[in-house]
């Protein structure tokens, strides 16, 4: 990663976005509360103001634009995203219509964000999950499908920097084989822009890559994936 120092314009934009998003962030909870108590259905539309007023900073306040290579498929499909920042957690419902997130079970529990994760359609990941938990988490996955939305899980587990390579986690593997779903790898350019302080202009792009079959072996899934989420912005 780039480790020039920043600029004070870089630093100007970066301190008003933190003021604009988070303000913005913490008064949407605070609605949220009443939502969640009187209409629950309207979370959806809740977040995807959320993540709207999101895009619309980083490309006004942080100058930075956001590309997607390739026409990702809606439907009966198993996404694997690179994970680099925080970026594409939140801005991924931009790019997907109602994307199913198999998120970390601990961001599920944090007060008023865990329950609209719930309601919004989250599927919450325990690292040592049981036999039952498992068939439970796989009945919420196969109920979001029917409703035709898609799946999506970061394989790598956790942000990872610019230009290294982590193992994929064995969950993953486990989810391909019991879904049976083909997987849509995505390769997400944020983090040389995104995962800093002071935040810099550039373009972010998500890079759809080739559809893989279901049914591979784990050895040959996990190397594709990470081959296709690790390859260089084109």
């Amino acid at each position: 990663m780039d480790e020039n120092p920043p600029t004070l314009a870089e630093i100007a934009r970066s301190v008003i976005f933190y003021i604009l998003f988070y303000g913005f962030t913490v008064a949407l909870l605070l609605v949220m509360i009443v939502v969640l108590w009187l209409a629950p259905r309207g979370v959806p539309a809740m977040v995807q103001a959320w993540t709207m007023v999101h895009r619309a900073l980083v490309r006004d306040v942080l100058g930075i634009k956001v590309e997607v290579v390739g026409t990702p498929p809606q439907e009966g499909v198993f996404y694997a995203l690179r994970h680099e920042s925080f970026f594409e957690a939140i801005d991924l419902p931009q790019v997907l219509h109602r994307p199913c997130i198999f998120a970390k079970i601990e961001l599920m529990r944090i007060p008023v964000w865990g329950r609209a994760g719930w309601a919004y359609g989250l599927i919450g990941v325990e690292r040592e999950a049981g036999a039952k938990t498992l068939r439970t988490m796989l009945s919420h996955a196969r109920a979001r499908l029917a409703e035709g939305r898609p799946l999506v899980i970061f394989p790598e587990g956790t942000r990872v920097p610019v230009g290294q390579r982590v193992p994929l986690q064995s969950g993953f593997a486990g989810l391909y084989k019991l879904l049976s779903l083909p997987v849509v790898p995505v390769a997400v350019h944020s983090g040389a822009l995104y995962h800093r302080v002071w935040k810099r202009p550039g373009t972010i792009r998500y890079v759809i890559g080739e559809t893989i079959p279901a049914g591979l072996p784990r050895d040959e899934i996990e190397a594709r994936v990470l081959d296709a989420i690790t390859a260089p912005t084109p």
